[in-house]
């Protein structure tokens, strides 16, 4: 009997840990990474891998790859503890209430900066394209949208930040999987 009663409560949707993106002041975000870490909140400050030539040597920099963004995971409760740390402005909102962030995307950014260094960021209209799996590399087996190829440069969508993540991925190491109707031109030939 008790497990019946313990098969039928539910998990409280208020505690349930989502990932929001938060605002920060310029320059702040391993700061502020650094101040929820404190707090106890979990976080994410993705940093890029970046190449530095300076008169008298190269050095590999951490630069944060979203500039005035950093990722906290927390419950609706918690969300004003992450809005009462130094250097946050305000959550990333989508039609008037903070951007719930896929857990997905989290992993992708994360592993996207695992296997490439000098990451760019270009912000995107986000538009359907065709669905691609990819079949080698880090992603194998991963599908996705395609923004847009040209040459080499793919184009991988992130759209509830409207950014898109730009890699070298040789086009036969993808295959369409779905092509969505646009005449007969395709993304990927």
């Amino acid at each position: 009997m008790m497990g019946e009663a313990f098969a039928h409560k539910k998990e409280d949707p208020k505690a349930v840990k989502k990932w929001y993106a938060v605002y920060t002041h310029a320059k702040w975000e391993k700061k502020v990474a650094s101040l929820f870490t404190r707090k106890n909140i979990e976080n994410y400050c993705p940093l890029n891998r970046v190449l530095r030539q300076w008169s008298d040597r190269k050095k590999i920099v951490y630069e944060p790859l979203f500039t005035c963004y950093v990722f906290a995971r927390v419950t609706e409760k918690e969300r004003i503890s992450v809005l009462q740390t130094d250097g946050v402005l305000n959550y990333v909102t989508w039609q008037g209430k903070p951007a719930v962030i896929r857990d997905s995307e989290i992993e992708v950014i994360k592993n996207f900066l695992l296997e490439h260094s000098n990451v760019r960021l270009e912000k995107i209209d986000v538009d359907v394209n065709d669905r691609v799996r990819i079949k080698c590399g880090l992603f194998m087996e991963q599908e996705g949208l395609v923004m847009e190829v040209l040459g080499k440069t793919v184009r991988v969508c992130l759209p509830t930040l409207g950014y898109a993540m730009l890699a070298e991925i040789p086009k036969s190491h993808v295959e369409v999987v779905d092509s969505k109707a646009r005449g007969d031109e395709h993304l990927i030939s």
